[in-house]
């Protein structure tokens, strides 16, 4: 397969540049979706959605392990707000 073209290579790299930006965003949209989650298999595949996007956001692994246990959207969505608005996971 041949390199990357340099539109591609842009691209990409812009990805990579505003991840963590898509993480955030993601993760606001899981939230949104717990709250609305009609089964118990919605639930646990958005948790484990969430936890994936934490772990791509660099949260302590205490603090994951935390909320995903504690199963409450709030507390995930309070930890979200504090993280858009720049502050970072508490280690």
């Amino acid at each position: 397969m041949p390199d990357h073209t340099p539109y591609q290579k842009k691209i990409i790299e812009r990805y990579y540049d505003h991840r963590g930006d898509i993480m955030l965003t993601r993760l606001a949209e899981i939230v949104s979706d717990l709250f609305l989650a009609d089964s118990e298999v919605k639930v646990k595949r958005l948790w484990s959605r969430a936890e994936a996007a934490m772990r791509a956001l660099k949260v302590p692994e205490t603090l994951i392990e935390h909320v995903v246990a504690q199963k409450k959207p709030e507390l995930l969505a309070a930890h979200l707000r504090d993280w858009q608005s720049g502050k970072p996971p508490k280690r």
